[in-house]
Order: structure tokens, then sequence, then C-alpha cells
């Protein structure tokens, strides 16, 4: 059993080990006919639902009774439940290496460890997340690492001392969170669906959570050439297009990159540090342009945490007194992480639609539903259909992030470019996904806006 990394971010919890990144997992749950729906599939619902949505179990991980808890007691409930869904969906069973936001209080951490002796695996040990993100990329000076969660950004400060890379401070930006950005994208995006196609997709509950769904497609569209982005729903057998330039966009989150950007020049204002940025940071639209006229800043490859984890995983190993909180670890000359100079979405051109037949859907976090008669049966939303006979009703899952497109198998196979594969796959421009010999093929293929 190899050793695994889980990462506690709420914006995406993610599990990996040697073999990379397994699982991202954002800490949503839906409370549904006493049953629990976790991660992505209860964020994709989270906007018909509202009143049985939950999204702060990890920012506000606590005992504390919940007033409207749908039968549940509190967040620590719904936490519990989310490593379990971690544990199940990426298989960890063995030991595992915690990293920790600096947010997480003594308390919320002593909560997570109680929580983690009922799952099927077992922590050895535990390091800030923002420190193992970064170690690697040291070389001597003092660093800024900011990362973006669900409800806020957090800023981390890391000195360098006697050769080690040290916690010298954290501070909590609330407010300019990526559910905070979402929030804007729809009010602005609802604004321009109104004025050039006089249609609401706020009105609607299943329409406003297309438009959610489909909101982390458009922000990858940012990186490229294009000066608008097109956004283009659903509605009633009816296609609503709206077009957004793409000044006009960094333009709306502007009063948000300003709340972040004056936190990051309190911590600059001394020492001439380095500014890093995770991978999710760095995707929101013009943020990393806005930032190069006072820092060069160089984006972390979404790996990293990963790396430094199991590359040091002796000096962050507990000993017979227990675990404890590692803030500092030696420089080591080799790499185990990444410095990314740009965004990896934006390197290479990126697929932004799934074809199946004649019919192109736009890429998003989709789950592919095998049902055994198409006609007359309504996709939910976040689901791609396909007929398929004694195969499984779950045959894998598409998961879109800022870092690219991958596929997971879920417990089975499935044919890529005519491969057998199983498990997680990273998927490129032109890929083809077939899930018995003889069936139609998922093309993955990019639609120009022009």
């Amino acid at each position: 059993m190899s050793l695994k990394v889980i990462e506690f971010n709420d914006a995406a919890v993610t599990v990996g080990d040697s073999t990379g990144i397994l699982l991202q997992s954002p800490g949503f749950a839906l409370s549904q006919n006493k049953t629990l729906q976790l991660g992505t599939l209860a964020e994709q619902q989270a906007r018909v639902q509202p009143t049985n949505s939950y999204n702060k179990f990890w920012h506000d991980l606590s005992i504390d009774p919940l007033v409207h808890g749908n039968g549940i007691r509190h967040h620590a409930d719904l936490a519990y439940a989310h490593l379990k869904y971690l544990a199940d969906e990426a298989r960890i069973d063995g030991d595992v290496i915690f990293a920790v936001p600096g947010n997480f209080t003594r308390q919320q951490l002593a909560i997570l460890l109680g929580l983690s002796k009922q799952c099927p695996f077992t922590p050895i040990g535990v390091i800030d997340s923002a420190l193992a993100a970064t170690v690697s990329a040291a070389d001597g000076q003092t660093l800024i690492y900011a990362d973006i969660q669900l409800h806020q950004v957090l800023l981390t400060k890391l000195r360098a001392e006697d050769g080690h890379m040290r916690i010298d401070s954290v501070i909590q930006v609330p407010g300019v969170g990526s559910q905070n950005f979402m929030d804007l994208m729809m009010q602005f995006a609802t604004s321009a669906f109104i004025q050039q196609s006089r249609f609401n997709p706020q009105h609607n509950a299943e329409t406003e959570q297309q438009l959610y769904n489909a909101l982390p497609h458009w922000w990858l569209q940012d990186g490229q050439t294009e000066n608008s982005l097109v956004l283009e729903l659903k509605a009633n057998n009816t296609s609503h297009t709206a077009k957004i330039p793409r000044e006009s966009l960094v333009s709306t989150m502007s009063g948000h990159y300003l709340k972040i950007n004056q936190q990051i020049a309190a911590l600059a204002s001394s020492g001439n540090p380095r500014l890093l940025l995770s991978t999710a940071i760095a995707a929101l639209p013009g943020f990393k342009t806005l930032l190069a006229a006072n820092h060069a800043p160089d984006v972390i490859a979404p790996e990293s945490v990963i790396g430094a984890c199991l590359a040091h995983r002796d000096l962050i190993a507990g000993s017979e007194k227990g675990l404890h909180l590692v803030t500092s670890l030696a420089v080591s000359p080799g790499n185990t992480s990444r410095v990314e100079t740009e965004v990896p979405a934006t390197k290479t051109a990126q697929p932004t639609h799934v074809l199946l037949r004649n019919t192109a859907q736009a890429l998003r976090s989709l789950r592919i539903e095998n049902v055994t008669a198409l006609n007359g049966t309504a996709a939910t939303p976040g689901t791609l259909q396909v007929s398929l006979p004694d195969l499984p009703a779950h045959l894998g899952d598409i998961q879109v992030t800022p870092t690219g497109v991958s596929l997971d198998c879920a417990s089975g196979k499935c044919l890529l470019n005519g491969n057998w594969v199983t498990g997680k796959q990273k998927l490129a421009l032109g890929d083809s996904v077939q899930f018995a010999p003889d069936s139609d093929a998922l093309r993955f293929i990019r639609v120009s806006n022009e």
C-alpha cells in the first residue's frame, strides 16, 4: 500500500501518491431524502437545493450544533462523511500524511485527527500545506504563497533561516474565495444574458445551476487569445448566448483583486519576498497579470504538496509521542515540487467540448451514466448519458480543473485512444474514450469562439 497525501483545501480536497493526483473533491455536501452526497455531485446541485447544501464544514470545522442541519448534528459530521468518501473513492486504506492550511486552529486539527481514527486509513504526519507547496521552490529567499479556498484567500509568509523554510505569518482574506468570485461571475453573466438575449438564467433553479456548472470552463478560456468569452446556455430546447468582453470580466473582479493585493503588499513591505501562487488562484482571469505590475509571481504546480510530503515523509512522520504539525523543513537541493511560469492549462490548447455522436457538450465536471434506453430519459444536470448493455450504471467521471481535463474510470476500465486503461487519466485535445470496443466514442474537441 503506497503512502497517500491528503491536502485540505475546501475548494478541492486533493488526494495523491507517488503516481500524482488521484482525486480532487470540493468541500460540498447535499442532504437529500436521508442520504448524503459529497464533492462534485453535491456542488453541481447546490443551486437547485440551496437549503440542503453545505460548503462550510471544512472552513468552520467544529462540533457546534447546526440550527438547520437536516438531521446533521454539526460540521464535524459532514467532514467525517467527506473523509470516508475520499477513502472510498481513492482507495485509501494505509498510511496518510495530512497537509493542512495555516488557518486551521489547534481545535480544528484535533477534531480532524479525532475523525480520522474512525476512518480506514492511518495519519502518520501533519504538515502546513503552504510549507509543503513551496519548500522545494525555496532558494534562500523569503516567500509569500497565495492560495484560494471556497470562502477566503490564504496568504502565508515563509522565512528562510539556517537552511530551513519556516512559517512566519498567515493572513486570511475573507470574502474573496472561489465562491465569492463565482457569485460575481453569476451576477455579471446574468446581466449579460438579460441585456443580450432577454434571458434570465437565475430566474429558474435548473438554469442557474447550469450557469454555475459552466463557469469554471469559461474561466479557463481566459488564457487563450480570444478577447471575449462566449457563454451558452440551453433552456426549454432554446439556446441562449451572451458575449462578455475579457476586459469587462477582469474589471468586475478588480474589487476582490484589490483586497488580495493590499494584503500581499502588506506582507511584502519588508524583505523583498518572492511571490508564489497556487494554480487555482493563478487561474483567476487577469489576476496574475494584475500582480505582475508589482511582482513577478510564479505558479506552483498542483502536485507540489504531494511531492514534498513524500520526499520529506521521515521528517513529517510523528513519533511515539504522537503527531505534531510541521511548520519548518530543511531546504532540499533537489526539486520535489515544480514552479510553473504559466498556469498549465494555458500552455497547451485544451479541449472545450466532448463530442458524442453528433452532439458536442461543453466540458465541465460530468458524471457518465449508462442508461438502458436513451429515448425519453432526460439527463440530469451534470451528467453525460450513454446506453451500453451489460455495463455498470456509473461508467466514470469527467473532471475539469484549472490544470486541465481528466477522466476517472470509476471501478472499471475504458479504452483511451484504443488502449485499455483504469483509474484516473489526463485527457488532451483529440483524445478518444470508449467503454466497449464497438461503442460510440467520446471525442474531446475544441470549439473556437471566433
